[in-house]
């Protein structure tokens, strides 16, 4: 399944615009909006590696994101920009990415890095609304990656739709 999420309002032009045409040329799509989701902050408990597990301590709506993840073979992020950077409610999500990793250390290409929990290989992009450094955003999707023992698939302004679309198909 190729999940898409999206932190921008769903009634926004540019939202409904891309997720149409990701709908009309790639199957098996799944959408979901946080417009309406409670999704807070990672609080740095640890708890998700030493008391539970796997599973966040933190009751709000972000386990059915976690799922979510743990069922799709690529997942992109849809987010606006706020001083270039993504917005709070993306950075709540990747934040919360912690019961995916254990607690576990190791070193990789002379790095210090979690073990993951599962056996999964993900891929991530990222769509972007507004202004920003796409080199900067770039490289902190890859430094993500690594950190996930994932790959990336890139970012790409929601305005550039042909890129994104052949970046979609052809990962």
């Amino acid at each position: 399944m190729n999940l898409i999420i999206s932190t921008l309002r769903k009634d926004d032009l540019y939202n409904k615009k891309i997720i149409e045409n990701i709908q009309k040329n790639i199957s098996n799509v799944e959408i979901i909006y946080t417009e309406d989701m409670n999704i807070k902050g990672c609080i740095g408990c640890n708890r998700c590696w030493l008391v539970t597990p796997g599973i966040c301590t933190i009751k709000d709506d972000y386990e059915k994101l976690l799922i979510k993840f743990l069922q799709s073979k690529q997942v992109v992020f849809i987010t606006d920009l706020k001083l270039g950077f993504v917005s709070y409610k993306l950075k709540n999500i990747f934040d919360r990415i912690l019961p995916l990793l254990t607690m576990n250390l190791r070193f990789k290409n002379g790095q210090m890095r979690h073990y993951f929990r599962y056996k999964k290989h993900y891929k991530m992009g990222l769509i972007y609304k507004g202004n920003g450094n796409r080199e900067f955003l770039e490289k902190w999707l890859e430094r993500v990656m690594i950190n996930l023992d994932g790959t990336s698939i890139g970012t790409y302004n929601i305005e550039n739709e042909e890129e994104i679309l052949n970046a979609l198909i052809n990962c």
